[in-house]
């Protein structure tokens, strides 16, 4: 082209874009418009040259340009993250306690974070790490989904559920059964049978190797004295968030055993992130309930737009507070990624039996 501008002594022509469609610039035809006397004789403008620079300018002049108001427009979904934060602006400021959020979309890698990084009480939440150990020790060959335990009397402790009503001494299950009632009632007995396993120092090992130094197991479940000495088990909702995705990507079982682990979490079970979702929905979550304490963890497969969801919330007035936040929240991030999920660029959803006009 500037072969061309040279050929006829114009300037090169511009054009551009608005949301009215294609507007081409003051320059338009300046290209015609010489800016020093045309020399027939000029030896650099021979016939073809003229001529293929002629069609050159007429391929660009009527070249398809996009409008802008034809391209799939980001504001319209950052509208949508808009809403969800207010949402989550206004269950905070309703709420007579403390509460952390951090949720992501795994599609995309937008987050919403609030107070994401407090260090708060996980109570049972944190028996997902104690999964992830177990699994990765399963995937080392440490242990076996089948290795058989008899239960003890020793064994049984508070909050058991299932494990306080099976006979002592006689009850054999495999680990993997153990497992399934650590998540899917939170059997306390199940989970300390579990940690005596696989040993505390080896969760904290595998939460160090992926950077997650603040989510702490220092406790088995319901050692009061512990407790009492400040031994808690914390974690923050940014790093429950980043375990679940490390998780999910891969990062810490392989394709397999990551299937697997997720299926088991999935299992359903009274909690929090999904009271208020389709039933059919998959959630693989696992809640946390301790005096003055409410979390759920985990992650939402909405179509394309699975999410992770962290919410924590402690120094509650009233615990049942705390339970509502989290089905709140839940169900307007829910609202957000299916609509994203299931909606074109533009917003339109077609379904199956899409009854709307065209």
């Amino acid at each position: 082209m500037e072969e061309c501008r040279r050929a006829y002594g114009g300037t090169p022509i511009r054009k551009h874009t608005t949301a009215a469609g294609i507007v081409y610039g003051s320059n338009a035809y300046a290209a015609f418009s010489p800016a020093r006397p045309y020399n027939f004789a000029d030896p650099e403008v021979t016939l073809l040259k003229r001529l293929f620079c002629f069609a050159a300018l007429v391929v660009a002049v009527n070249a398809p340009v996009s409008s802008g108001a034809q391209q799939p427009s980001q504001e319209k979904e950052q509208i949508l993250w808009q809403k969800l934060e207010a949402t989550v602006n206004d269950v905070e400021r309703n709420l007579d306690g403390v509460l952390g959020v951090a949720i992501l979309d795994l599609s995309t890698g937008q987050k919403y974070l609030l107070h994401a990084d407090e260090v708060l009480p996980t109570a049972s939440s944190i028996k997902i790490a104690i999964l992830a150990e177990f699994y990765r020790q399963v995937q080392q060959s440490k242990l076996k989904f089948t290795d058989l335990y008899t239960l003890q009397s020793s064994d049984i402790v508070g909050g058991s559920g299932v494990a306080g009503a099976l006979t002592p001494g006689v009850t054999r299950l495999t680990l993997r059964d153990v497992a399934v009632l650590m998540i899917s009632v939170s059997d306390n007995s199940a989970t300390n049978i579990i940690v005596d396993r696989i040993g505390m120092e080896n969760v904290n090992a595998l939460l160090d190797s992926l950077g997650l130094t603040h989510t702490r197991l220092r406790r088995k479940m319901m050692d009061l004295k512990a407790a009492t000495e400040g031994r808690e088990n914390v974690a923050t909702p940014r790093e429950m968030m980043t375990l679940l995705e490390d998780l999910y990507r891969g990062k810490v079982l392989n394709k397999q055993l990551t299937e697997d682990f997720f299926n088991l979490l999935s299992i359903h079970k009274e909690s929090y992130i999904p009271r208020e979702l389709p039933e059919d929905l998959r959630v693989a979550n696992k809640p946390g309930e301790l005096e003055g304490v409410r979390n759920d963890s985990g992650i939402v497969f909405t179509g394309s737009h699975p999410f992770v969801i962290s919410v924590m919330t402690t120094y509650l007035r009233h615990e049942h507070d705390g339970g509502e936040a989290i089905i709140r929240i839940s169900t307007a991030a829910y609202r957000l990624f299916d609509r994203l999920s299931r909606a074109s660029p533009y917003g339109r959803v077609i379904s199956p039996h899409d009854t709307g006009n065209p």
